[in-house]
């Protein structure tokens, strides 16, 4: 697809230096290097007008302290890090922390008043393709330590190794690496319409395209037909690739596909989606262009939002 590495989250070449992760407590020495800190999985972001960039810290700040720095890479050669500090507990904790829809944002007392822990997918069109590789991947990887810090062969409480890029079990030697969960989503279309799909906690009005977890042992294309037939009984023929995007909430790698469909009747499953319809192309430029009060496009940033605007100016391929 023309413009895929555009997509929000990827594409900016980070040069994530694999070679030097066990030399990390080297690279944090180093004069340049920087420290993202992410509380409760909302990184550290620092206001820069209507933009947003990483509110990046010292190595050696206090807020810091006890907090394990894993490596991210290097940023035009300087060494960027990111550590947990879930730990601090703000005065008041907003109620809809941890929502999906999380506009609250938390400040520490020992940090500038520009920097504030925020909720990446409300500010993730507002940073550099950068800025938002890094942050998406301090979140994710982060994210990953906090769900396996036991070994899953013998249970036993495992250590962070490699840079943060392992978790070695000191019971039984076995290593585990960072998971990262394929979905399929779907730009299914049927002449000039597109299936459009709602899950129950969405904002209201809130329509995306579908989307849903591959299965061991399954093809991409399969997944695709499976997951539209059993969200809305629609099938579906040809499948093609049209791009990806990394979504750290909490892991997942979302393959955005083309697929056309060879029927048109639908019939939810209200346990997996709790509506779905077709949308023509017209109607769809209105919804996009913000001039629909009961329909709200995909949030933009998000593949979905992506792939429907290619579709709309007819650049799929």
């Amino acid at each position: 697809m023309k413009d895929a590495e555009h997509v929000t989250f990827g594409g900016s070449g980070l040069d994530r230096a694999a070679e030097r992760r066990g030399d990390a407590e080297a690279l944090l020495a180093d004069p340049g290097a920087k420290v993202m800190p992410v509380w409760r999985g909302k990184p550290l972001l620092e206001a820069d007008g209507e933009a947003r960039r990483g509110g990046w810290i010292a190595p050696d700040h206090g807020l810091l302290a006890g907090a394990p720095r894993v490596f991210l890479g290097l940023d035009d050669g300087a060494p960027r890090f990111a550590a947990d500090v879930s730990g601090w507990e703000p005065g008041e904790t907003a109620e809809t922390v941890g929502a999906f829809v999380d506009p609250s944002e938390q400040r520490h007392p020992d940090l500038p008043d520009t920097q504030a822990f925020a909720e990446l997918r409300q500010n993730m069109i507002r940073l550099s393709a950068r800025e938002a590789e890094l942050a998406a991947t301090a979140k994710a990887i982060l994210g990953w330590h906090v769900t396996h810090r036991f070994c899953a062969q013998c249970g036993a409480e495992s250590s962070i190794s490699q840079g943060g890029w392992q978790r070695t079990c000191p019971a039984c030697g076995a290593h585990h690496f960072p998971r990262t969960d394929p979905v399929v989503i779907m730009l299914i279309t049927h002449g000039n319409n597109v299936l459009m799909g709602r899950s129950p906690g969405w904002p209201e009005g809130m329509y995306s395209l579908l989307a849903g977890f591959v299965e061991p042992g399954e093809t991409i294309e399969a997944a695709v037909r499976r997951e539209v037939f059993e969200e809305t009984s629609v099938r579906v023929g040809e499948v093609s690739y049209l791009a990806s995007q990394p979504w750290p909430f909490p892991s997942s790698l979302m393959i955005g596909c083309h697929g056309h469909a060879t029927s048109r009747e639908i019939t939810i499953d209200p346990a997996e989606i709790e509506a779905a319809l077709w949308v023509s192309r017209e109607d769809m430029m209105e919804i996009v262009a913000g001039h629909r009060t009961d329909i709200r496009a995909a949030r933009k940033g998000s593949i979905a939002h992506f792939l429907v605007t290619r579709w709309l100016s007819d650049s799929l391929d």
